[in-house]
């Protein structure tokens, strides 16, 4: 596989339908007979040392639903197997929900219930079920429940965070993390079943995340006890914890400036939040870009210093993403010129230009790196990134490939060097 080199204006739109392609398709090699999902190595090829990992199988599933949205053909089939593989061999069949891995020793398992995995359950049964996957409605109904009944905290208006295999033991720890992508799953929800409670939690918690920003000069904390009250020292002594690091994550405040934008478009309350989007965005901007070498750090301390100044590939991904968004929602030419200067960086240091993917983690001078890291063991940034600005904006990714239709079934343009950015 190689994935061509960007014209200095950026991505042009029959590049991005490409790339997709290409990543949807690593995406359908990465599911298992089973349907559980490979943790894929740097090359690209099935890890078999590595545990199926619940949120990795989501993720796969979540994608390759959009691409069967999108027209992509046999697609539809591996998101399929992947639906039944969170059913069968993720699905925790004695105490209900889902093992957050499985494997790859014959009965070994994490069965640690996470906040995180089972809001991407949701959102690969919402998308699935947008698409019509076979499986996917009744998944979807699963993990609905699952998640209103073992982690939702009705008197915060928030997501706890992880509980014991028996759902009996709650851990005091509680994350912004987890209820981020929760957010994204809920939107996703409302658009599969209609129902507004989803869309309603959704914006409840986009609020709570809002006046925590706010207050700490947009700076997101992350860290909490089990009362939600702030704990801005959490994991001083990991700062490379690739869940729970320490400090602020410029990363997640590019990540909510879009979901921000989302909540807006599925509450019929357009514009609420622009100005918040727009100071999550700028301060990640200013904190986390590397105007010398290029590139996003990890996190960074709360004066804006950073602390891992690794670049991880998810956040770059949502950098264009939100600045794609922004510039939809805002008619703002800034966002453009931002998103052109990044995708350069990608292009030169991320895109695996002959093995395909992304590289999921850099050093400090822009060379593939694994400490935090290992392999590429999933497409979902990098895919919706690149898909993003195809699409109609609304609540969720899905949503907005139904109303597209099948865009990606007809042939694209097969000149490898697409001429700048069609936006």
């Amino acid at each position: 596989m190689v994935t061509h080199s960007l014209a200095p204006a950026g991505p042009s739109s029959a590049w991005r339908r490409r790339h997709f392609t290409e990543l949807s398709a690593i995406a359908v090699d990465s599911i298992r007979d089973d349907g559980a999902a490979w943790w894929l190595d740097d090359a690209g090829r099935p890890d078999r040392t590595r545990a199926a990992e619940t949120w990795i199988t989501c993720r796969m599933a979540h994608v390759l639903a959009l691409g069967d949205l999108l027209g992509l053909p046999e697609v539809g089939a591996a998101a399929g197997r992947a639906i039944g593989g969170l059913r069968d061999v993720l699905g925790d069949s004695e105490h209900g929900g889902w093992l957050t891995s499985v494997g790859p020793a014959a009965g070994e398992l994490d069965g640690t219930k996470g906040a995180y995995p089972h809001a991407f359950v949701v959102l690969a049964g919402a998308t699935g079920t947008i698409a019509g996957t076979p499986g996917a409605p009744a998944l979807l109904e699963d993990a609905l429940r699952t998640l209103d009944e073992r982690f939702w905290e009705a008197r915060h208006r928030l997501h706890l965070d992880t509980r014991s295999r028996d759902w009996l033991e709650v851990d005091p720890y509680r994350g912004v993390n987890a209820n981020m992508h929760s957010v994204e799953a809920l939107l996703a929800a409302h658009d599969a079943t209609g129902d507004g409670e989803w869309a309603a939690r959704a914006a409840a918690i986009a609020d709570r995340v809002i006046g925590w920003a706010g207050a700490n000069a947009w700076r997101i904390p992350e860290h909490f006890d089990a009362e939600w009250n702030v704990q801005l020292e959490y994991n001083a002594d990991r700062p490379h914890d690739p869940f729970k690091p320490y400090g602020a994550t410029p990363g997640h405040g590019l990540e909510w400036a879009r979901l921000l934008l989302q909540v807006d478009l599925a509450t019929g309350t357009e514009g609420r939040r622009t100005a918040a989007a727009q100071s999550l965005f700028d301060r990640a901007v200013e904190d986390g870009w590397d105007t010398e070498r290029g590139g996003f750090v990890y996190t960074t301390d709360w004066d804006g210093r950073p602390v891992e100044a690794r670049r991880f590939h998810w956040v770059a991904a949502e950098a264009v993403a939100a600045a794609d968004a922004l510039g939809s929602v805002t008619g703002e030419e800034r966002y453009a010129g931002l998103a052109e200067v990044w995708w350069d960086w990608i292009d030169r240091y991320l895109l695996d230009h002959e093995g395909g993917s992304w590289f999921h983690e850099l050093d400090t001078d822009n060379r593939p790196s694994g400490r935090t890291w290992v392999g590429k063991p999933d497409v979902y940034h990098a895919a919706q990134a690149v898909i993003l600005p195809e699409l109609p904006l609304s609540g969720s990714l899905a949503g907005s490939a139904r109303t597209a239709g099948p865009l990606l079934a007809l042939a694209t343009d097969p000149d490898p060097h697409p001429q700048g950015a069609d936006r």
